[in-house]
């Protein structure tokens, strides 16, 4: 290990002979000590050009761990060669492969109709572009075949290597090209070429804005104060990390407990206060509750020493100090959402071990407490690739929010790599802004030690439900959170699967309403009242009660159509008091008076 310490045998030492006097030293003594630094300084020289060799190495691959791919595929390729079956039926598949290839260009059969979004359009039906898409897609699905299904490959490294196989085979898909791509055929013809000149201009636009171009002057589609986070509020309370935004009251009156969200750090908050017409924020706020959010900074390279307690000691216990000297309530309701309903689950584990009864309710919106199934994710984390990633975040003291976004983008390279390349550069067109895509562009960095206790502490090693996640001295356990605990998942959920969510369940010890909304990781959650075709399940598993797998409660829980925040916010009012006038906003002086109007000073922060 890196950190191992180094030793060195002791040194002998001559006692004076008897009667024979000691010389006087004609120099200080050497501490005994200095042979043993100067074995650390070389150690600690030797180790920086190891991280300085490995950082290099990380933004040539983009942050991705050589060393996992070649463990990877040699797994693989030791027992591809020692399994003639697999040998065999992949040879038997390639042929049929060939063959229908074959048939389909002379047309003695016809091409089955894809399903597949890319070539879905009526152009694609027509020879020879049938035949290449359908081509490309036994092509694909091969390689799916070779990669998987091995006899004697570990698990992960079969997923990894099917993941970068998909990717790999998707970047030469006929789609992707101008003389393959009847649609782009087709506009070129008809726009004599303009849109491939529109094209260029969008890549030379986009590579500006990569290298750090200014952008053009004038208001943007969506900008954060104008039409984005405009929920009237006030900054009540600021830190090293967080601002404190206290949302006015629509209504005469309001429960008496207020509410805290904790959002995610690795974007910014407002995901949750978009346009005025999909903000939770003022919907919560229209059905009565106080609404408090937590605004986290930027941070840079000076930011890099904070960990995961910094963000809940100056994060989560910071803001519910402020709340309640703000409102005088004994107990609030806390949602926190992605990585914050992981804070969360961490901040009410220690609460409830500690005896702090200050939590109403806690609401996890799309967050994970065990990460052993926590999707494509995880297979990026590995011993080599986090200290990859830490060799990397040395060296700037942050990962780079464009770093984590293409980690993101890999995910859904079709949806959010190849699409949009072929509709910005090849079909010259420029897709519709909207408030999501806006905030989705808006990526904050995130500090060394903290992302580097995240993916340890959690993606690597589990901590949090295997009893070693520690706050203080001592171990924390998800089972001592206390009170009544609303869980929601997302159907297409890619950075956190429902049924890892859904894990919950086998580490919780309280009443459990959990809810399975359609849509993805954001537009799941950003899921407003009279959006449409919007369909959700939700069942409760009250405390005692025993568990159910997902599937089972899947079969079990019949959908319904519309908006889940409308039953969240029935569930939050019965677990609220009588409502009350309410509260300042903000301290009339000291501490807690308000700073500035919302949205403040850290959401602007690039």
């Amino acid at each position: 290990m890196l950190n191992q310490s180094r030793t060195t045998p002791p040194k002998r030492t001559s006692r004076p002979a008897k009667g024979r006097r000691k010389p006087a030293a004609a120099t200080p003594p050497v501490p005994a000590l200095r042979q043993d630094d100067a074995e650390t300084k070389r150690h600690a020289a030797y180790e920086t050009l190891d991280r300085m060799a490995h950082a290099r190495a990380a933004k040539a691959t983009s942050g991705l761990s050589p060393s996992v791919l070649g463990e990877a595929w040699m797994d693989w390729a030791v027992h591809l060669a020692a399994s003639p079956g697999k040998q065999m039926e992949l040879m038997h598949e390639a042929l049929r492969n060939m063959q229908a290839f074959w048939t389909d260009s002379l047309g003695i059969t016809r091409p089955d109709t894809p399903d597949d979004r890319r070539f879905a359009g009526e152009r694609w039906k027509v020879y020879p572009f049938n035949v290449l898409s359908q081509a490309h897609l036994r092509n694909w699905q091969w390689w799916q075949d070779a990669m998987t299904d091995v006899h004697g490959v570990a698990s992960p490294h079969e997923d990894l290597l099917a993941f970068v196989a998909s990717n790999v085979i998707d970047t030469v898909a006929p789609s992707n090209f101008i003389l393959t791509n009847p649609d782009v055929i087709a506009a070129t013809m008809a726009e004599r070429g303009q849109n491939l000149v529109r094209g260029a201009t969008n890549l030379a636009e986009d590579i500006a804005r990569r290298v750090g171009a200014p952008h053009p002057a004038g208001p943007q589609p969506f900008e954060v104060g104008r039409n984005l986070a405009t929920s009237p509020g006030k900054i009540v309370f600021r830190n090293a990390l967080i601002e404190l935004i206290q949302y006015a009251p629509e209504t005469e009156s309001v429960h008496p407990e207020p509410v805290l969200i904790v959002p995610a750090w690795i974007m910014k908050y407002y995901i949750l206060d978009l346009s005025a017409e999909n903000s939770f924020v003022r919907y919560l706020v229209s059905q009565g509750f106080t609404v408090y959010m937590i605004s986290w900074k930027n941070p840079d390279a000076e930011d890099r020493d904070m960990g995961m307690d910094d963000y809940r000691q100056l994060g989560v216990m910071a803001a519910i100090d402020a709340i309640q000297a703000i409102t005088k309530a004994p107990k609030l309701h806390a949602i926190g959402y992605c990585l914050g309903g992981t804070l969360l689950s961490i901040a009410a584990a220690a609460m409830g071990r500690d005896g702090d009864d200050r939590l109403a309710s806690v609401t996890l919106l799309a967050a994970q407490v065990d990460f052993t199934e926590a999707g494509p994710l995880r297979l990026f984390i590995s011993e080599s690739e986090v200290t990859l990633i830490e060799d990397m975040m040395a060296e700037q003291g942050y990962l780079s929010s464009d770093q984590m976004a293409g980690a993101f983008a890999l995910l859904r390279a079709r949806d959010l790599i190849w699409a949009p390349a072929v509709r910005d550069y090849l079909l010259g067109k420029r897709g519709n802004a909207f408030d999501l895509m806006a905030w989705n562009a808006d990526a904050t960095r995130m500090p060394a030690r903290m992302h580097s206790e995240y993916l340890r502490k959690l993606y690597l090693y589990n901590d949090l439900t295997e009893g070693r996640f520690r706050v203080g001295s001592k171990a924390i356990a998800v089972s001592d959170i206390r009170p009544p605990i609303f869980l929601v998942g997302t159907e297409d959920d890619h950075v956190a699967p429902w049924r890892s969510v859904y894990k919950l369940h086998l580490f919780a010890d309280t009443d459990l309403v959990f809810v399975l909304t359609s849509g993805g990781h954001n537009a799941g959650i950003v899921s407003e009242p009279g959006h449409p075709r919007r369909h959700f399940r939700i069942a409760e598993t009250p405390h005692g009660q025993t568990y159910r797998a997902p599937d089972e409660w899947l079969a079990q829980t019949s959908p319904q159509n519309g908006s889940w925040w409308v039953a969240f916010s029935d569930w939050l009012s019965k677990h609220s008091g009588p409502p009350v006038p309410p509260p300042p906003m903000g301290t009339s002086s000291g501490r807690y008076k308000a700073l500035c109007d919302a949205p403040g000073t850290y959401v602007m922060m690039k």
